[in-house]
């Protein structure tokens, strides 16, 4: 029986609260479609079981079936967002405060060959 990562078994409050809104989420995308679990499921290659779990924010799901149902319900757009380096306020900050702030001084070369 594979292990359970630490993460997965227990998970930080915030990430098991952001893992229940995704599947809220994607349950009230698929039902807004009438679609049954098993439609959905079937359209990605899961049981309605998996998207039981999915809808539940499971969190030893693998990361692929929630990806997966946003793709089928027309909604991995939004997905692109997702930890876009571009909106990341604080790496940006701290990249700029690691770099120089002058250019590194020449080094003066001999013309003497």
């Amino acid at each position: 029986m594979p292990r359970v990562s630490k993460i997965a078994e227990s998970p930080p409050h915030a990430v098991e609260q952001a893992l229940a809104r995704l599947g809220r989420n994607i349950r009230t995308a698929r039902l807004r479609r009438k679609l049954s679990r098993s439609e959905l499921g079937d359209r990605i290659g899961l049981s309605r079981y998996v998207m039981g779990d999915i809808e539940r924010g499971k969190p030893t799901t693998a990361v692929a079936g929630y990806v997966g149902a946003l793709w089928a319900l027309g909604l991995l757009r939004q997905f692109d967002e997702l930890a876009d380096p571009d909106l990341d306020l604080e790496g940006k900050t701290l990249e700029s405060a690691r770099s120089p702030s002058t250019a590194p001084k020449r080094r003066a070369y001999d013309d003497d060959f």
